[in-house]
């Protein structure tokens, strides 16, 4: 696990130094034990090192025996061992133990077409001196993170938008239909990032860039490809459980201790079966809840599970002043902004568990590939009303998180116009599958290629390699997506109960009872914090953003305040206005700053703060 970042120059010339230690220092978090830079030609390749595996071995940037390849990688490939046996009677030998040096020596031995043999989560640079090109790759599920930047000289890549910011050469600008999207589906989507110009490499796509900065994209993977299938429920528990346990026998590989974050419900309860069955021992697990709050939290069924299963585990039990304490770190350092309280806690998690360990495991990607959401199984009712004032989606993914009254009463002309296209990403999804999938079918692919990579993996990666820790989630082995989106639907939904397979399969090895708890999610009280004082301080402080004057009618943030003051709604409005903010002036206004884990977000609102 690392940051990955460098660039491509154009009519060959030389890279510069001092701009490639730049990126490297805005990605130090990521890679606290090591570091390299490698020049080769009009190339720069940049790699700050979280070691994981192949501990004494694994520098980078890699180089080939040959001097033609070299390589920056970021992630896991977890299959590296066999991938190594196959590449070994082909004639090509590791010199290293390090799981990234397989990508180097497959592509030596199969071409473009050894991304079809890797498993794992990862994103990449690599570059072919010989053939003059720079392959920019991404995992299938957009598990690891890939931004890129075109320029008239160069294009630069880098694991996080910041360290692309300087490469700029000018104030950086906010990008109108990511800010929109943000704002009203929590989260932006598809290749356009706040930053007007940085763009995401996308899940599951190679982009191929020649000497002359001509690109050309590949995608290499996309849900698409799976076709339904018929299993009926006894071969489908017996694929399940093999896929459950070669997956995670794969991703427990690792020279470094490992541990577990359980949240109460079934996905980390999975994990932490499989991991109890496969061997891992008396591992560390940790939970969260709130003090002070009427909200539910799950640290109980967490203990309960840790205990079945004989781990050493940490529940943390937070103050609500000690949660948004983390507002401004998780801003920087999630680079894009997301309306997911839980980045929060998370980030709390992170620091907790990195003080022992280096890898976490995480259940993320459960409820995507086995249907366990709420919105994927809707009345009939509901489904036909949404898609008649919500055409284009199935009525999937169709409410704004904004009130339509505080959206034309607060937005500027320029965010107006770009809210009209902000559910397009969707839509897109939605339109793009097959037509003998079913609806269940269409909801999860269409999460799985906007929500997932773009909001819910971003929290995982960002939140926990701020702290120097590698999040796993063997959810998202592409072989147990494959097999999930294929599922037929009774095996997934029945009534108004989802993850029935999974569900099936746990049910004899959790604990007496535990799946008849209630689901409650990873919740933060956020209602409970923004009010009264709170609220009208911090609406005082966003007429004093420069990007707040710009973009809002700032002259309607009193109205907002008065209506939250009075219980009437506008906590989403006011905790988004506020995340811009603070996000404007440590990306827009003031790049470069970094807040430390724990400070008074209303110290970061103001741009004259």
């Amino acid at each position: 696990m690392c940051g990955i970042a460098g660039f491509i120059l154009k009519h060959g010339r030389k890279p510069e130094r001092a701009v490639l230690d730049a990126m490297a220092e805005q990605l130090a978090h990521r890679g606290p034990d090591d570091q390299g830079v490698h020049i080769q030609g009009a190339v720069g390749l940049v790699q700050t090192r979280l070691s994981i595996i192949g501990l004494s071995s694994g520098h980078q940037p890699m180089v080939s025996s040959d001097g033609r390849l070299s390589l920056a990688a970021n992630g896991e490939v977890y299959n590296y061992l066999e991938l190594n046996e196959a590449l070994r009677r082909l004639g090509h030998h590791p010199s290293s133990s390090s799981d990234s040096e397989s990508i180097l020596l497959a592509y030596a031995a199969y071409g473009d077409g050894c991304l079809e043999r890797l498993r794992g989560m990862y994103a990449f640079a690599l570059y072919d001196a010989a053939q003059r090109r720079l392959l920019l790759v991404r995992d299938r599920l957009g598990i690891k993170p890939l931004f890129y930047l075109q320029l008239p000289d160069r294009i630069a890549f880098a694991s996080e938008i910041k360290a692309l910011l300087p490469l700029l050469g000018h104030q950086p600008q906010v990008q109108p239909q990511a800010l929109a999207q943000f704002l009203l589906q929590q989260f932006s989507s598809g290749e356009e990032t706040l930053v007007a110009g940085i763009r995401r490499v996308l899940p599951g796509e190679m982009l191929v860039i020649d000497a002359d900065l001509r690109i050309r994209r590949h995608r290499y993977w996309s849900p698409l490809q799976i076709a339904p299938s018929s299993l009926n429920e006894d071969e489908a528990l017996q694929q399940l459980d093999s896929l459950l346990t070669e997956g995670m026998r794969e991703h427990m590989r690792a020279d470094v201790p490992f541990g577990l974050f359980l949240s109460g419900g079934l996905d980390s309860a999975v994990l932490a079966c499989q991991l109890q069955a496969l061997g891992a021992g008396r591992i560390q697990s940790f939970s969260v809840g709130y003090r002070g709050t009427a909200m539910a939290h799950e640290l109980d069924e967490a203990q309960r599970v840790a205990d079945w299963f004989g781990f050493e585990h940490s529940a943390l039990e937070l103050e609500l002043d000690q949660v948004f304490a983390r507002i401004p770190h998780s801003v920087w350092a999630a680079d894009e902004l997301m309306r997911d309280y839980a980045c929060l806690p998370t980030s709390i998690l992170a620091e907790t568990a990195a003080q022992d360990l280096k890898v976490v495991f995480s259940g993320e990607g459960g409820d995507e590939i086995f249907a366990g959401y709420r919105r994927y199984r809707p009345t009939r009712l509901e489904r036909w009303g949404k898609s008649l004032l919500h055409p284009g989606s199935g009525g999937f993914r169709s409410r704004p998180q904004w009130s339509r009254t505080w959206m034309q009463r607060l937005f500027g002309p320029t965010l107006s116009h770009a809210a009209a296209h902000a559910r397009q990403p969707f839509i897109d999804a939605w339109q793009s599958t097959p037509r003998n999938w079913s609806d269940l079918q269409r909801r999860q692919q269409t999460d799985l290629v906007t929500a997932l990579p773009d909001n819910l993996l971003v929290k995982t990666d960002r939140m926990l390699m701020a702290f120097g820790l590698e999040g796993r989630v063997p959810f998202l082995d592409h072989r147990l997506v494959e097999f999930g989106l294929a599922l037929p639907d009774p095996l997934k939904v029945r009534g108004r109960t989802g993850k029935v397979l999974l569900r099936q399969w746990a049910q004899p090895r959790l604990p007496p009872g535990h799946l008849e708890r209630p689901k409650r999610g990873f919740h933060v009280p956020v209602g409970d914090w923004l009010s009264g004082p709170m609220a009208a301080r911090i609406g005082d402080l966003l007429m004093r953003n420069q990007g707040v004057r710009e973009w809002f009618r700032s002259e309607a943030i009193a109205d907002l305040v008065a209506a939250r003051q009075a219980h009437r709604g506008g906590s989403r409005e006011l905790f988004g206005l506020m995340q811009f903010a603070i996000w404007h002036r440590l990306f827009i206004d003031q790049p470069g700053q970094v807040p430390q884990p724990d400070e008074d977000p209303l110290d970061w609102i103001a741009s004259d703060g």
